[in-house]
Order: C-alpha cells, then sequence, then structure tokens
C-alpha cells in the first residue's frame, strides 16, 4: 500500500475534500543551482492535488489524514496512461510501414496510433476510475490541536 499524508480542506455528507502536496527532491542536493529537474518543476504543473475520499465520521478543516491506495492500482493505472499510446504508437506505425512501404507512412502511422493510444487510454480511465478497489482510502486521522493534551510529568 503506497502511503501519503494530505490536509483536509472540507468534509460535507460523509466525503472528505483533502489536499496533498507533490514532493519533490529538490533542495536536498548539493547541485541546486545547475540541477535540470529544479527548473523543470518551476515550470511544470501545479504542486498540490484536491482529491474527493469517502469517510463516515466527521473530519476538521486542516486536520491531518493518512492516504492510501494499493500498488496493483498505481501500477495499472500507470500502465495505462504510458503503454497504450506506445503501444498504439509502435503498431500502427508497423502496420502502415508493411502497408505502404515508407518513412512517411510509418511516421503518419506512429502519429496516428499515438494518438490512438492515448484516447483508448482516456476512454478506459473513466471506466477504471470508478472502480472501488482504485479509489485512495482514508488509513489514519491525526488529532486535532484540541484534542491534543500534553501533560508536563515533571513539574508535579
Amino acid at each position: 500500500m503506497m502511503r501519503e499524508w494530505a490536509t483536509v480542506v472540507s468534509w460535507q455528507n460523509g466525503e472528505a475534500l483533502v489536499r496533498c502536496d507533490v514532493k519533490t527532491a529538490c533542495n536536498s542536493c548539493a547541485s541546486r543551482s545547475g540541477c535540470g529537474t529544479r527548473v523543470l518543476n518551476k515550470l511544470g504543473p501545479e504542486t498540490e492535488h484536491t482529491i474527493a475520499v469517502r469517510w463516515d465520521s466527521p473530519l476538521a478543516a486542516g486536520q491531518k489524514v493518512e492516504l492510501g491506495i494499493t500498488e496493483s492500482s498505481l501500477l495499472g493505472s500507470a500502465m495505462l496512461v504510458y503503454l497504450s499510446p506506445l503501444l498504439g504508437l509502435f503498431l500502427v506505425a508497423g502496420l502502415f510501414q508493411l502497408c505502404f512501404g515508407s518513412d512517411a507512412a510509418a511516421f503518419c502511422g506512429a502519429l496516428l496510433g499515438g494518438v490512438g493510444g492515448f484516447l483508448v487510454a482516456r476512454g478506459f480511465s473513466a471506466r477504471v476510475a470508478a472502480r472501488e478497489s482504485w479509489q485512495p482510502v482514508i488509513l489514519n486521522v491525526a488529532l486535532t490541536a484540541d484534542q491534543l493534551q500534553v501533560d508536563d510529568v515533571s513539574s508535579r
């Protein structure tokens, strides 16, 4: 099970809206100024993701929860997203090369196959996302600040 801590944004009717921060390895090594990954992370999309997760007990905004998702669902979705366009690219490019015998035809086939594979992945991802086993679940709930009490034993 893959685990990640998230912050509760809101909770209504048994559904918690949680925000996960994307962690990168930047600022943890000595080559910060010359690192290409750091530059790409700055150019990339947002570093927070908001996810809706079923949870029956009330949660407070700002409360920390531990989310979990099975490795098989994570691996399956990655294979769907990355391998179906790649497979479509190679299969249709090879088929066009065999049928038409030119590199231009193979190139056009590769474009069509890649786009077709992407569309197939997009269509299947909607069906796969509805599966209960592929949904993230809340594993642990951290205490809120008002629920936590610390007794200083040394002062007694």
